[in-house]
């Protein structure tokens, strides 16, 4: 039974390091696409056959040669672990990997009482 819970929490904790991942536009194929959130099977199409013209230089490269993926659309791509060169947009709010330690961070020190007295 024991060895059982092992199991079933040891898988758990990989199927949730997948879903953090980090997938490169330019290394990526179709699949490691459509695990972007955001990403279905037509845009990693476009995708993939943009990139057969070469690869994308940057985010704003990447924005410029595929429809539908603009400004908004390529922060909200990079949040949720989209790379263009090994890199996050710009300006992009931290990866959803990068969240959860932040918020524990926070809650932790929200938890924290004032020393009492004074």
């Amino acid at each position: 039974m024991f060895k059982k819970l092992l199991l079933g929490i040891a898988t758990l904790a990989a199927t949730m390091s997948f879903a953090f991942a980090q997938v490169d536009v330019n290394k990526a194929d179709a699949a490691a696409l459509d695990s972007i959130k955001g990403i279905g099977p037509a845009k990693s199409t476009a995708i993939l056959e943009e990139r057969k013209k070469g690869e994308f230089k940057d985010w704003a490269d990447l924005e410029h040669r595929v429809k539908g993926i603009g400004g908004k659309n390529a922060a909200k791509l990079s949040e949720a672990g989209l790379l263009v060169n090994g890199k996050p947009k710009e300006g992009a709010a931290a990866t959803a990997a990068a969240k959860p330690k932040a918020d524990k961070a926070a809650a932790k020190t929200a938890s924290t009482p004032a020393p009492a007295g004074k």
